[in-house]
């Protein structure tokens, strides 16, 4: 009797590539604090102007891109696909709304809008592979776009998150009924009329589909 082993499939090959792939457009927590991501001035203000306009739930991204006085020029909220957790493919989904909402900044020398990434999920707080690959898609399509890449904030059920940075809240949440705009944190009053949800509802609507 002959002892040995099978050689690797085709189809095998490709799925250990495609993993390998998958595991590289992942950025940890680490790697994120050395970008020199830029912090958020008054991050309590953004996210609850974030919450109270698009309402997010587990699976909803929130994008948002800030002026230099940190105010929210542009919003949009999607809701991601079932598809395997991939920077690639999140870094698409992200430049597809960032083209939809605001013009892109690549003329100019140096960025002077930034993007700020809102995720809902379930679970708690604690940085996950998930959280890598829209860390990795947030980055690069900021660069693609001409933006500079801000904060990537994760809202649970416990609270608000801003990774990398150890700052965050108890509300809003997962769970929080959102504040009507006008209410509650100053941000919201400062919100422009290019974030206005009639914007962001077809966007909604075609990820619905």
């Amino acid at each position: 009797m002959t002892l040995g082993f099978a050689p690797p499939t085709a189809a095998s090959l490709r799925s250990s590539s495609e993993s390998a792939n998958r595991l590289a457009r992942i950025l940890e927590p680490a790697e994120w604090s050395a970008a020199g991501i830029p912090l958020l001035r008054s991050p309590r203000e953004v996210v609850g102007g974030l919450h109270s306009r698009h309402t997010p739930t587990p699976s909803m991204a929130v994008l948002a891109i800030l002026d230099h006085e940190e105010r929210i020029a542009a919003s949009a909220s999607f809701v991601r696909r079932s598809t395997p957790t991939d920077g690639w493919e999140f870094r698409n989904a992200l430049l597809a709304h960032l083209r939809r909402v605001i013009p892109h900044d690549l003329r100019r020398r140096t960025p002077v809008r930034t993007a700020v990434l809102m995720y809902c999920r379930e679970g708690d707080e604690r940085w996950t592979e998930e959280d890598g690959a829209w860390m990795w898609g947030l980055r690069d399509a900021c660069t693609l776009h001409g933006l500079r890449c801000g904060a990537y904030i994760t809202l649970t059920r416990a609270g608000w998150q801003v990774l990398g940075e150890g700052r965050g809240g108890r509300r809003p949440s997962s769970d929080s009924i959102p504040l009507p705009l006008g209410e509650g944190p100053a941000e919201l009053g400062r919100l422009t009329p290019r974030t206005a949800s009639g914007a962001t509802e077809p966007l909604r609507r075609a990820a619905a589909r």
